[in-house]
């Protein structure tokens, strides 16, 4: 190998290692620690740069704009479209995470994509998993039937509404993620407070057993 040779590899390798040294840098560099309350576990410190900012961002439009965070009342609204509309926010949430490159991890804090598969495994899965197959029964049962003769529509809209309390405090938490201001006037309606030892059923499904439904 003659010494030209040698000089041209050499310069190669230090150019691409400048670049991903680069990379790690702008990646890192902006990186800041913000905490949060995640639902049904603890505050958390999470570190967050431009790009996590940017998938906060969209989670919290994704959250605060579907029957996830907004009520639906007893005798107002239909319960398939509201799980409709939970198993969108589902599928979106996956394909933002997927779509969007990982957030450089750091020994002092969570990331962005923490929080997010956090609140499909603790709070959307298990409501979908357990409500959904009930509803869809009855109505193969009854093609032509109404919802509100369905008997488990009241128990169905009360767990409903205590997945809302939590998809509303990961909502808060994307908020802060984003560096969004005045969360809670942008939500406009904050849940009402969890009913003692309420909880969204006992039958826990897996991936497989979530619907396949439109948002």
């Amino acid at each position: 190998m003659t010494s030209r040779s040698l000089f041209a590899i050499t310069g190669g390798v230090a150019g691409a290692a400048a670049v991903l040294a680069v990379q790690w840098y702008q990646r890192t560099a902006r990186l800041t620690e913000v905490k949060v309350t995640v639902p049904q576990l603890s505050e958390l410190t999470f570190a967050v740069n431009n790009d996590s900012r940017q998938v906060a961002w969209q989670m919290f439009v994704e959250t605060v704009t579907r029957v996830s965070t907004q009520p639906l009342a007893s005798d107002q609204g239909v319960v398939r479209e509201a799980l409709s509309s939970m198993y969108g926010l589902f599928a979106t949430t996956r394909e933002t995470l997927k779509a969007s490159r990982p957030t450089a991890t750091v020994p002092s804090g969570q990331t962005v994509e923490y929080l997010a598969i956090t609140m499909l495994n603790q709070a959307l899965r298990p409501f979908l998993s357990h409500w959904h197959p009930r509803l869809q029964e009855f109505e193969r049962a009854h093609p032509d039937g109404q919802e509100s003769a369905w008997p488990e529509n009241a128990a169905c809209r009360a767990a409903l509404r205590e997945v809302q309390r939590d998809i509303h405090d990961y909502a808060i938490g994307f908020a802060r993620l984003a560096g969004v201001r005045e969360a809670e006037a942008l939500i406009g309606v904050v849940p009402a407070p969890r009913s003692p030892g309420a909880g969204d059923g006992d039958d826990r499904a897996s991936a497989d057993g979530l619907p396949r439904t439109r948002s």
